[in-house]
């Protein structure tokens, strides 16, 4: 799966974190290392989820591991500029998220990056991928808020296209499980 890395307005884009950039992320060349960008996609991920989400990845059983990532430069950012990151969710799988991660100079309204960022969530001691249902509320609430930018549709992103139904429970570590099932055909023509 490759999310298509055009440059996005910044209302493709329903979170945003500060960044500040260090000393240490510019390169000889003056500007932020392209290498650096990868961070920052990690950062404002993480963050949202660790604030919004509860995520806790030093205990938390199922842990997010990144199996994919790419960027595309539009624009430089340069130390000691603030960078604004915008997040939102492109699309979810079985045990996957991936995310749409706009980077624009403070203020700015042109992107300087777009980038994706791959989450597969398994379990910490089986190392084996964890289904959809161990995802976090705030992946699901991301999710139902930026997909009618990413996909130009009102409805949340599925793989297969259709409105998923949802049941919720919190467990005792303040994560919300979620199960997530997709109409079948009789259910589809009825919504």
């Amino acid at each position: 799966f490759m999310t298509d890395l055009a440059p996005r307005p910044r209302s493709a884009y329903p979170h945003f974190l500060a960044i500040t950039t260090r000393w240490m992320d510019n390169d000889a060349y003056g500007h932020v290392n392209n290498v650096t960008y990868y961070s920052y996609f990690d950062t404002a991920v993480n963050t949202h989820l660790i604030h919004a989400g509860g995520l806790a990845p030093e205990r938390d059983a199922v842990v997010g591991y990144v199996v994919e990532s790419a960027c595309r430069f539009h624009l430089p950012l340069s130390f000691p500029q603030v960078i604004d990151a915008g997040l939102a969710v492109a699309k979810v799988g079985t045990s996957s998220v991936t995310y749409v991660i706009g980077l624009f100079a403070e203020g700015s309204p042109d992107a300087a990056a777009t980038g994706h960022f791959v989450h597969v969530w398994v379990d910490r001691a089986t190392q084996r991928p964890v289904p959809w249902g161990w995802l976090f509320q705030t992946s699901r609430a991301l999710q139902m808020s930026s997909c009618s930018v990413i996909t130009g549709t009102p409805e949340p992103c599925t793989s297969s296209g259709s409105r998923p139904s949802m049941s919720i429970r919190t467990t005792s570590r303040s994560w919300i499980i979620m199960s997530i099932t997709t109409p079948t055909s009789t259910e589809r023509n009825v919504m």
